[in-house]
Formats: C-alpha cells, sequence, structure tokens
C-alpha cells in the first residue's frame, strides 16, 4: 500500500476546504515528496487550463505518482454537478467529467473519483436521480474504457448526499451499469458515520473487486490519530483482502495544510511502510 494526499491544480484559484500543503504547486509537490508521500491525488477544476507536460515533468522532478483525479474542485469552483436543477449545467458536468477522464490518461493517474461532483437527486425534477446518475456514469464508464481509466464512486454520508451513502448502495449501482471500469473509493470519515463496520464494508467491496481508492480522514476529518478511528485495524483489513492501492488523505487542513499533511505521514507510516 502507498500514501498520498490532496492538493489542488493551479488553475484553482481559491482554497479548497480538504487539500493540503502551502506555496506554488510545485513546492507543494516537493514538500510531498520530502515528507514521503509516494503519490498526489490532483484536485482538478478546469483541464483545459493546465499543461500536461509541465506537470509530468514537475511530478518526475521529485519523484511522485498521480493516484486519483480529484472532480470535488468542479462542483466547489464551478457549482456545477452531474446531478443539477437544470439540464444545462448537468450536460456541462457530463461534459468536464470526461475531460477529467482524459485528462487522468494523459498523467497517468490511478482513477477518477466521483464524490460531491454527482450532486443531489433532489436536485432532479424531471426523472428519477438515481436513473439519471447512472446513466451519465454509464457513458462516464465508456469513455474511462476508451482511456484506459478507472472511476472510483465515493460513497458519502447522508449529511452531505442523498444518494449513495453506503458502500453498499455504491455496489448496487455499479452492479446496475454493469462496467467493468466502474468502482468505490472509501472514505474512512464517511465510513464512521455510515457503515456498520470498517472491516465488513473493505471486506464487502474488495471482495467484489471493485475497491479502486481510499481517502483517510479521522472521525473528526482531521488527520489519522486526531479521532477515534483504528487505522491500524483498517490497514489489517486492506491487505488481508487483497488491497495494495493508495490510501489518500483527503481531510482539513488544520491546523494549517503543512502540518496536517504531516501528521497524517507520521501517523500512518507506523503501519504502512514505505515501499522499496
Amino acid at each position: 500500500m502507498k500514501l498520498s494526499l490532496a492538493l489542488q491544480t493551479p488553475e484553482i484559484e481559491v482554497k479548497l476546504p480538504v487539500a493540503l500543503l502551502t506555496g506554488s504547486f510545485e513546492e507543494r509537490l516537493r514538500k510531498a515528496a520530502d515528507l514521503g508521500y509516494d503519490g498526489v491525488e490532483l484536485m482538478v477544476s478546469d483541464p483545459s487550463r493546465l499543461d500536461v507536460n509541465e506537470i509530468r515533468s514537475q511530478l518526475r522532478n521529485v519523484g511522485l505518482h498521480v493516484s486519483a483525479i480529484g472532480s470535488g474542485a468542479v462542483a466547489m469552483v464551478e457549482r456545477c454537478t452531474l446531478l443539477a436543477v437544470d439540464t444545462e449545467t448537468s450536460i456541462h458536468a457530463e461534459h468536464r467529467l470526461h475531460e477529467l477522464i482524459e485528462f487522468a490518461a494523459q498523467i497517468d493517474a490511478g482513477c477518477v473519483t466521483v464524490g460531491s461532483f454527482r450532486g443531489r437527486a433532489a436536485w432532479v425534477k424531471d426523472i428519477d436521480g438515481r436513473s439519471r446518475l447512472a446513466d451519465i456514469l454509464t457513458r462516464a464508464a465508456d469513455r474511462a474504457d476508451e482511456n484506459g481509466v478507472l472511476i472510483a464512486l465515493e460513497p458519502l454520508n447522508r449529511y452531505e448526499s442523498d444518494i449513495i451513502n453506503s458502500a453498499e448502495e455504491g455496489l448496487a449501482l455499479i452492479e446496475q451499469i454493469g462496467k467493468s471500469s466502474m468502482g468505490i473509493v472509501l472514505d474512512t470519515y464517511h465510513m464512521n458515520i455510515e457503515e456498520q463496520t470498517f472491516t465488513g464494508s473493505i471486506e464487502r467491496v474488495c471482495s467484489a473487486g471493485r475497491l479502486f481508492h481510499l481517502h483517510i480522514g479521522d472521525s473528526n476529518r482531521l488527520p489519522p490519530g486526531q479521532g477515534h478511528i483504528d487505522f491500524p485495524e483498517i490497514v489489517e483489513a486492506l491487505g488481508s483482502n487483497g488491497y495494495s492501492g493508495y490510501l489518500s488523505a483527503e481531510l482539513l487542513p488544520l491546523p494549517d495544510g503543512d502540518q496536517a499533511a504531516q501528521r497524517t505521514i507520521e501517523h500512518m507510516r507506523k503501519f504502512v511502510p514505505k515501499e522499496k
């Protein structure tokens, strides 16, 4: 298993609430590498404004890989979601998702995550929200297949989403879609609210072959070790079920982004040794 952390990309001018580290994009990459992270999860709003070759070069210079492309920045910056009140916004969001998929392929990212970017079913008036989301993700999965990319749907707690709150609900939608490129990103913060047990949900998603990515944040969304989640138990469950991917810090940058990143890796390296 490997460790990564969420970073926002240079085209985003506002501070995202779960992005870590400070400084220019290049400085943040260097800090992540110096702290001992294996990769970074890039939170991207508009990939058309990014220089792919420059970013690839910067990543190569510090020896980091891209664990995932996060889509939440589109919702935060552009107020644009797949499930939206008006059809025009939904169409624009779907187009942006396809752009993120293509960007992920160009940057050799492991997957594209879909969390808050999906929006809320209650916002959709003319059709069942779940059916619309399934249709959108089916088309996205086809695009992902064409680009050799995976899509990871993130169950969110009931206070942040009214659709796909648990691992079981996520797996049910993925089974309906029926595409091998569709999987799950579990988030320990959301799991702490919605899942009966961490280990049971991990085993269920892994046994289905659908655990593509994992977000880490403690029960209070602070760095691991600052709340009551048993991360050694989670890491043991992941290993026992054959997960060898990334554990990516997507959490509140408190007391600041640099200290949060440092505290996260200091705690997680106790039971996730750096791969040689």
